[in-house]
């Protein structure tokens, strides 16, 4: 029987670099205006000028190492000392 390339711990960081993804782009929504010719400032807040794309960027990161992550083999030829 084949095992699958990625194991449990894979799919645990892919589901966590997920839900960063998410929550980021949720930070980033709304914001907006009512009336179109009233500016509203809160598109410019902390929440989505840093911490929206931040997550963002950290769940894209977390995908990526999630992805490549192996665990490591205990060699059984390999003398202990």
């Amino acid at each position: 029987m084949k095992e699958f390339i990625f194991k449990k711990e894979n799919f645990i960081g892919l589901l966590i670099g997920l839900a960063l993804i998410v929550i980021g782009f949720l930070l980033m929504s709304g914001g907006g205006s009512e009336d179109p010719k009233v500016f509203n400032p809160d598109i410019f807040g902390f929440r989505r000028i840093s911490l929206a794309p931040t997550l963002v960027l950290l769940g894209f990161a977390t995908q990526v190492v999630a992805i490549l992550y192996q665990k490591k083999k205990k060699d059984e030829n390999k003398p202990s000392k």
